[in-house]
């Protein structure tokens, strides 16, 4: 069977070799007869694979010690509400940079449980880069300080890391593991599986451990850092299979040579393609240079009346899940850790066939 490529942006595309040992794996995990999904939580290669799948990462991302590792549930969006039931403590505000519709949506559910300080945003000129840090009216009473490092939707990435006197907090579903970054640097770290980590299902939260353990005192149990942490993430039963997934990803990654050998990987793609956009009179992308995301490439058509035959010969094509968010319209290639340099190659082919045919 040959397999199609896949610029989805999210559920993405998975490495081959992970889904074929899945596939191989499926019926009869190592040799015990049954299926790792069909397994307790409880049992000892179920914990197995978890806690491997935590050192994995850690070793990956250079995680420090005093950092809590959490595999949880409720997508990157129950992040929205457990960062400030978490992080807030006695403090009554937060800062929040609004840079799209990722932001937008942390901002309207942090407004539920404090004020919110949208410190800057570039909204009035359609999210087309992120503001400058000196032009941020920032609080020094906030708890702590949100960003999106990459929006999904607009194809808009920071290029620098905010230096604040506060807990840096960042949304990182579409950038985490495409590049080395200095842990460190933030109080806590985020993401949705369904990018460069594996499967939907599971969402990632790296934290530093002195911001456990101050929840509001009206947060439910499964809303609580401090109760994850306190049960390895297994306070109740988690999306095993997921975990599973994730695990064979890290370790994937681990075989390609780790972080550094994937920021070359990813920068040779997202350099390719914005080559070939930039040199073409027929397609453009809206979004400023220093901010062009490295994950997922927005691009318009010259004229927006052939985005449907565009697409339908993509996918004719085999190239799929090309088009744009239905807030911005237009594409979108999403070229994530998986999407190989092949993948990258064959859509620019296309576009220019593309381009060609109605010159």
């Amino acid at each position: 069977m040959s397999r199609a490529f896949n610029f989805c942006a999210g559920p993405a595309a998975l490495p081959e070799s992970v889904l074929k040992q899945a596939q191989e794996e499926l019926l009869d995990y190592q040799g015990l007869g049954l299926s790792l999904m069909e397994m307790s939580h409880r049992a000892p290669e179920v914990v197995a694979v978890a806690e491997q799948a935590e050192a994995d990462l850690r070793e990956l991302m250079a995680i420090p010690s005093n950092y809590k590792v959490l595999f949880l549930q409720g997508g990157a969006s129950s992040q929205f509400a457990m960062i400030p039931m978490n992080l807030l403590g006695d403090k009554k505000t937060a800062d929040y940079v609004n840079t799209g519709q990722w932001s937008k949506k942390a901002i309207k559910e942090a407004g539920r449980y404090c004020d919110v300080n949208v410190v800057a945003t570039d909204e009035a000129n359609n999210f087309a880069a992120v503001p400058a840090f000196d032009t941020w009216s920032l609080n020094k009473d906030a708890a702590y300080l949100h960003y999106t490092p990459n929006e999904t939707i607009g194809g808009v990435e920071f290029d620098f890391i905010p230096d604040v006197n506060v807990p840096l907090v960042a949304d990182m579903s579409s950038t985490i593991l495409s590049r080395p970054v200095d842990v460190s640097k933030f109080g806590l770290i985020y993401a949705g599986a369904q990018k460069n980590i594996g499967p939907a299902g599971i969402t990632v939260v790296i934290v530093r451990e002195d911001l456990i353990g101050n929840a509001l005192p009206a947060t439910p149990a499964m809303f609580d850092y401090k109760v994850h942490a306190d049960n390895a993430s297994m306070y109740n039963t988690p999306p095993t299979y997921g975990w599973y997934l994730a695990g064979l990803v890290f370790k994937w990654l681990i075989a390609q040579g780790g972080l550094e050998a994937m920021e070359a990987h990813n920068r040779a793609k997202q350099e390719k393609l914005y080559q070939y956009i930039d040199a073409s009179d027929f397609y453009a992308n809206p979004v400023a240079i220093n901010n062009r995301s490295w994950m997922n490439v927005p691009f318009t058509l010259a004229d927006a009346a052939l985005d449907k035959a565009f697409l339908q010969k993509a996918e004719n094509a085999r190239l799929l899940n090309l088009k744009g968010h239905r807030s911005v319209g237009g594409m979108r290639a999403s070229i994530y850790n998986a999407v190989p340099m092949e993948a990258v190659d064959a859509l620019i082919s296309f576009m220019k066939d593309f381009e060609k045919e109605q010159g």
